[in-house]
């Protein structure tokens, strides 16, 4: 049975850990190591997961997969797991791909950044309305790729359906004018990572997503609780640990242009070494360069020892 709508509030007040989809030599789904994940993210702490999202590759995975890797998740996690499930599409794909999430038993939806070359805000309205007219599974619309206005996401934010907003805008000041405004019932997740949650968390987020947290819950289960209880000074520390690997992750690689190539192959990378199963990507992603490889071992290996000198 799913979370109730409060329990999945509930869940979104944390740290959301990525499942990521390791692909075998022939780049098919590997399911049984993606459970594997979900079991033993699960065991170090982490109660929130997000299934088929950017970060699973999701624009790489086809509708089926999208549903067996869901499933997976669901079978793999114990009931009182949050797993939240990337739909993104057009709305009539996307509202079936809804029925079929819904079908397995994810808790929450959430909704992918627009594709779209042109977009407009009214439009994106009407089709998180048409989304939730699908479901009675909560919506969590992803903020990502567009520079909407503060009236839009008082709207999103108000509407009946959506319980929380996952905010990956790098702009402190819009998200402190929408959550000063709007309904109190509405979580606000910061969808930047550990670098973003301390300035975030004064302007009213609730709980962020991983970055190195993905490979190393416990760096982000450690710097939620440092934010909770107001101890700031420890919380910059956690946050300034995470810097390196994460500026890593945006880096474009090499022979390419465009900003954080890179960031999906490097998080893999990073469960590899965690131990984890990282396994390769799909196009248009492309593997990590040797140098990039050894350079993802010595941050790892500094994010380690920085780890053990702060945590413990």
């Amino acid at each position: 049975m799913s979370l109730s709508d409060d329990k999945v509030r509930k869940r979104l007040r944390g740290v959301a850990v990525g499942l990521l989809t390791p692909f075998d030599d022939e780049l098919e789904v590997e399911y049984e190591k993606i459970a594997e994940n979900a079991r033993t993210i699960y065991g170090e702490g982490i109660q929130t997961f997000l299934s088929t999202a950017n970060i699973s590759e999701y624009h790489s995975l086809t509708h089926d997969e999208r549903v067996q890797i869901a499933e997976t998740n669901v079978d793999a996690l114990p009931s009182d797991a949050c797993i939240l499930a990337g739909v993104g599409g057009n709305t009539v794909e996307a509202r079936q791909l809804i029925r079929e999430y819904d079908d397995v038993g994810v808790d929450a939806m959430m909704i992918m950044p627009p594709d779209h070359t042109y977009v407009h805000e009214q439009g994106l309205l009407r089709y998180y309305r048409k989304l939730s007219s699908a479901t009675e599974t909560p919506l969590v619309p992803y903020v990502r790729g567009f520079n909407p206005s503060v009236e839009f996401l008082q709207d999103i934010s108000r509407m009946d359906g959506i319980i929380g907003i996952k905010y990956a805008l790098e702009d402190p000041v819009k998200l402190g004018a929408v959550v000063d405004a709007e309904d109190d019932d509405t979580v606000w997740v910061d969808g930047l990572a550990e670098p973003f949650s301390v300035s975030y968390w004064n302007e009213g987020i609730e709980g962020f997503s991983a970055g190195v947290s993905n490979f190393r819950p416990e760096v982000g289960l450690e710097l939620f609780d440092a934010l909770s209880s107001g101890d700031w000074e420890y919380a910059r520390q956690l946050r300034n640990i995470c810097l390196p690997y994460q500026n890593f992750r945006g880096e474009t690689g090499q022979n390419n242009a465009l900003p954080g190539a890179i960031s999906v192959p490097a998080v893999k990378k990073g469960l590899d070494l965690a131990g984890l199963n990282g396994g390769l990507v799909r196009e248009p992603i492309v593997p990590l360069s040797v140098e990039e490889e050894r350079r993802a071992e010595d941050l790892y290996q500094q994010l380690d020892d920085d780890i053990e000198r702060l945590i413990g």
